[in-house]
């Protein structure tokens, strides 16, 4: 991979794995509807001067239901849903639940699409599912004061990312990323906007606070996208997804370093085997081969 390309790499990573770190400070002062709301308007206003620069607000008009259902199904629930999750999880602990996303893309690939599943990438959803289970072991209770509802709130996001993924495949094939980028997070405006003003809460932010939620919407979405559809013109599809590898990395190592929040054993251990998961899954690890005769 090029040098600048795996800058991309890891400056994407820092970004997405600093978007719980952001959910985490900001969601119990603005609520989880209410940040997501700015943070998707926010990426909105970013997104739309660039994508209109390059001649694509056609692709806008073209396909706007189409981009709307991406936009509810691919951001407005998962990261409504993540925000919640992160009132009552660690920034470190959802960014590893957030790896099971490709987990569920393949799982629901071949359950709705019939997609072909090797045994190996079978084996990788066992192994996958079953560092969840490590990892969430002592976080679901449901009781008052405990962690169930966020942690299923966490997979849930996941589960929605790895629908969107077929749905944004099978149905906005051939239109232009930023097009996708831009109007899903347009949509997910449009959908959430309404409620947020609804119920938008009285806050009292400092300025740093208000810092924190523009550079959730500018940088963990906006030049967060940016970065990614450069690296999938420049690398693919295969290299580009390791960023899914990286992710839980960061969240952890912002969570650590700026909230001061906890690393345990069973986290590393837990997010260790959903990884391994995900690679088998995703086919990232191929299977081995019997060698062949001289």
């Amino acid at each position: 991979m090029p040098l600048r390309s795996l800058i991309d790499l890891f400056l994407l990573a820092a970004l997405w794995g600093a978007s719980f770190l952001f959910m985490r400070a900001t969601a119990p002062l603005f609520g989880p509807i209410a940040l997501i709301t700015l943070r998707v308007c926010i990426a909105s206003l970013f997104l739309l001067p660039l994508l209109l620069m390059q001649g694509g607000g056609s692709a806008l008009r073209q396909h706007p239901f189409r981009l709307l259902l991406a936009g509810l199904i691919n951001t407005a629930i998962p990261f409504v849903l993540l925000a919640y999750a992160t009132l009552s999880l660690t920034a470190g602990f959802a960014a590893v639940l957030n790896a099971t996303a490709p987990m569920w893309g393949a799982l629901l690939g071949y359950l709705l699409w019939q997609e072909p599943l090797a045994r190996s990438r079978l084996l990788g959803l066992l192994v996958g599912f079953s560092g969840v289970a490590l990892l969430v072991w002592d976080k679901v209770s449901f009781k008052p004061g405990g962690s169930g509802l966020a942690v299923v709130a966490g997979l849930a996001a996941t589960f929605c990312y790895g629908l969107a993924s077929h749905l944004v495949k099978r149905q906005l094939a051939g239109v232009r990323p930023l097009a996708v980028a831009c109007g899903s997070q347009l949509g997910a405006a449009l959908c959430l906007l309404p409620l947020a003003l609804w119920q938008w809460p009285a806050v009292h932010a400092s300025t740093a606070q208000w810092g924190q939620v523009v550079m959730l919407g500018v940088g963990c979405t906006g030049i967060a996208y940016i970065l990614y559809f450069r690296l999938l013109s420049q690398v693919g599809v295969a290299r580009a997804l390791a960023v899914t590898y990286l992710i839980p990395l960061f969240g952890i190592l912002w969570g650590y370093l700026l909230l001061h929040e906890t690393v345990t054993l069973r986290m590393l251990l837990g997010g260790l085997v959903i990884l391994l998961g995900v690679a088998l899954a995703t086919g990232v690890l191929p299977r081995a081969r019997p060698a062949s005769p001289r």
